[in-house]
């Protein structure tokens, strides 16, 4: 038995795994099969589907709906109102006019790497990579892959830059070993 804290309005399916120290505040659904790591902070409003994987040390704003088909690697900033989405052509119905079953629906995973921060409003289209510590822009529309430490913003959200691990966007530099730095760390970084 793990050792976690579930708001008394929170929904926590006894088939879910979570880890010691998490936090699930108000308003909160886990689904069946999920699993959500050690000190974690799972805000208002939240759902987290079906055979959802969150990592350890993530914190999911309020409002994020987290559906099947979605893993976040350790350490992941969710902004507020981040919309995810797991079918790239979602269908309700037939074209005779039957109501689709979940089986019917064509599942795309995507998959958020450590360190990553997903900021307010933005949109995850399913199938994409967002890479370790790269951030994505408040109400940006994210359609394709994100390189590691990638700053991505806009809708389609572009390459903007990189960031460095603490979150400052780096400084081109021309050295040989390297080619950005962070000026608030030091850190050099080669892409």
């Amino acid at each position: 038995m793990t050792d976690f804290f579930a708001h008394k309005t929170a929904e926590v399916s006894p088939k879910a795994k979570i880890g010691d120290n998490t936090k699930i505040w108000n308003f909160v659904q886990v689904r069946e099969n999920s699993s959500i790591g050690k000190d974690c902070i799972i805000s208002n409003g939240v759902y987290i589907d079906e055979g959802v994987k969150i990592g350890d040390n993530v914190k999911i704003q309020n409002k994020v709906s987290v559906y099947k088909g979605v893993t976040i690697e350790d350490g992941v900033f969710v902004g507020p109102h981040v919309c995810f989405t797991n079918d790239k052509v979602p269908r309700a119905i037939s074209e005779s006019g039957e109501l689709l079953s979940a089986s019917e629906w064509k599942l795309v995973p995507t998959l958020i790497k450590k360190g990553a921060s997903l900021g307010a409003h933005s949109v995850i289209i399913c199938g994409v990579t967002i890479g370790k510590f790269a951030m994505v822009g408040s109400g940006s529309v994210v359609t394709k892959d994100v390189s590691d430490h990638g700053l991505v913003f806009g809708n389609p959200a572009k390459l903007q830059g990189y960031v460095c691990s603490c979150g400052k966007k780096l400084d081109r530099i021309n050295e040989k070993r390297y080619n950005h730095i962070c000026t608030e760390c030091n850190k050099k970084y080669k892409f």
